[in-house]
């Protein structure tokens, strides 16, 4: 177990008085000794009436340190020259120090901000731009990491945490091996050390990770981990985490929430971490009662983009087996590949509403809520080309505004809805409507996202993790923590759109 559990009763006086600000900031914590010491010093001493919980805290744990660079940003260049500079800002030696870090083989670069870890999805998008730096060292290294993560854990985890462990994030790592590839072909001089072929057991692994418990569902067992059996005995697939405990890194918060919702705890817990792994933490998407936090039921539900980055990888399986020369291989993922996308047309296609939706498997519907989701069946080219152009006029009409495509179409306060925009949902939709030959459409989300990060890094210099789409001063709002700074996916979507 990680030292967050280790420490228990610690660890919730801790988080729960709020004595170190930022929920984040104790899990991240170095201890200066045994872990058990600890805990049993705090169980000696936390009822003296002189006890004082932050005195304890700073005597025997390391606080994680802000990482002082100096670095200023010099508004009298390009944000070009600005992000070229910052990639070696956010640039992590490999690591030696344990507490709830896992140390990394490799450099590594961080989002930014209270981020001082790597983040799954994130990379995918960061690395975008490291191509267009001409940075094929660090996206080398970055997926070098995450295979060396699938080789210890069976998978990717939502980051280089030990808290992190019981989830992952959506698997964008065959979009990475295929960037890659791309990025270094021409130097490749051994078959062998083609990412194509390097990193297919990888793939695999990660192909198993989000199928297990495959074989164990039935018509009374229809979900187990992150597979569902749907009515017609296709399989698609749900966000979940191991665990059903608070996350210790928001652990105030998932109490204070459990406090008010009628779900049983372990229940409602996991809801929370299963939208963490999401990497939508959080949305009303999630919500059986868009208005109520508390009606949170993540687990429940057939989320369209994650079943269309499962079909991309094992598109991208079938064709890496191909590649190689395992014909046999190459057709079974190629079958699994076409009732994959048969399924998610079935179940997340509205005829009626011409728009793609994620699916309530209990109540055996699609949910209400339009979101920026509906754009991966067109990323990943699964759409018919009827589907594709209502979604476009879908997009175009209800959630490109005046800073870019909108997350959710309701203003909910949480992060991952109305109005703030996200750099890899713009990504999405950007290359998507480009795919079906959506070119003004393309052309114009590519417009107004660029123009709203020029101005405001030209008033702050800064590059952000979010902003407001809807509002032309483009400050982003809502969620667990302030808007953070750096910023790893924002950096690497606008080079590539900058130079797309």
């Amino acid at each position: 177990m990680n030292q967050i559990h280790e420490l228990g009763i610690l660890f919730e006086e801790v988080q729960l008085k709020n004595v170190l600000g930022d929920g984040k900031t104790f899990p991240d914590c170095l201890p200066k000794r045994k872990l058990d010491e600890i805990s049993t010093d705090y169980l000696t001493q936390k009822d003296y009436p002189e006890f004082d919980l932050k005195k304890f805290i700073l005597e025997n744990f390391l606080l994680p340190e802000a990482i002082s660079t100096g670095y200023k940003s010099d508004l009298s260049k390009s944000i070009e020259y600005h992000i070229s500079t910052l990639w070696d800002v956010l640039t992590r030696q490999p690591d030696k120090q344990a507490g709830s870090l896992i140390p990394l083989p490799h450099p590594y670069l961080v989002p930014g901000g209270r981020f001082r870890e790597i983040y799954y999805w994130d990379s995918y998008f960061t690395m975008l731009g490291l191509r267009e730096s001409g940075r094929a060292d660090l996206t080398q290294n970055m997926v070098d990491n995450f295979a060396f993560l699938m080789d210890r854990f069976g998978y990717i985890p939502n980051g280089n945490r030990t808290y992190f462990l019981g989830r992952s994030q959506p698997p964008f790592f065959s979009l990475m091996v295929k960037l890659l590839h791309e990025e270094i072909k021409e130097e490749i001089d051994d078959d062998e050390l083609d990412p194509l072929a390097k990193y297919l057991p990888h793939l695999e692994k990660e192909y198993h990770f989000w199928m297990r418990g495959t074989s164990e569902l039935n018509e009374n067992n229809p979900a187990v981990h992150r597979v569902v059996r749907m009515p017609d005995g296709s399989i698609l697939n749900r966000y979940w985490d191991e665990f059903d405990s608070p996350r210790p890194e928001a652990y105030k918060e998932d109490i204070a929430l459990s406090h008010q919702s009628s779900q049983k705890p372990d229940v409602l817990f996991r809801h929370l971490r299963a939208a963490a792994e999401s990497g939508w933490d959080f949305s009303s998407r999630w919500f059986k009662d868009e208005k109520s936090f508390e009606s949170i039921h993540t687990t429940e539900i057939i989320p369209v983009d994650l079943n269309c980055l499962l079909f991309y990888l094992e598109k991208t399986l079938s064709e890496i087996y191909q590649y190689v020369g395992n014909n046999a291989r190459a057709g079974q993922f190629l079958l699994l590949a076409n009732q994959r996308k048969a399924s998610i047309k079935k179940f997340c296609w509205d005829e009626e509403r011409k728009f793609f939706f994620d699916f309530d498997f209990i109540l055996q519907r699609q949910k209400q809520p339009y979101t920026a989701a509906a754009a991966f069946p067109l990323f990943v080219e699964i759409a018919t080309p009827d589907q594709a152009l209502a979604v476009e006029v879908i997009l175009k009409r209800d959630f490109l505004k005046a800073n870019g495509l909108t997350t959710t179409l309701n203003h909910s306060g949480q992060q991952w809805d109305a109005p703030n925009g996200w750099a890899p949902l713009q990504w999405i939709g950007f290359k998507g409507l480009r795919n079906y030959g959506f070119e003004e459409t393309a052309a114009q989300i590519r417009k107004n996202w660029l123009s709203i990060i020029d101005k405001v890094f030209s008033s702050t210099g800064k590059m952000t993790e979010k902003y407001n789409v809807w509002s032309h001063e483009g400050k982003a709002g809502g969620g667990e923590y302030p808007n953070q700074d750096g910023f790893g996916w924002t950096n690497g979507v606008y080079l590539a759109m900058k130079n797309s």
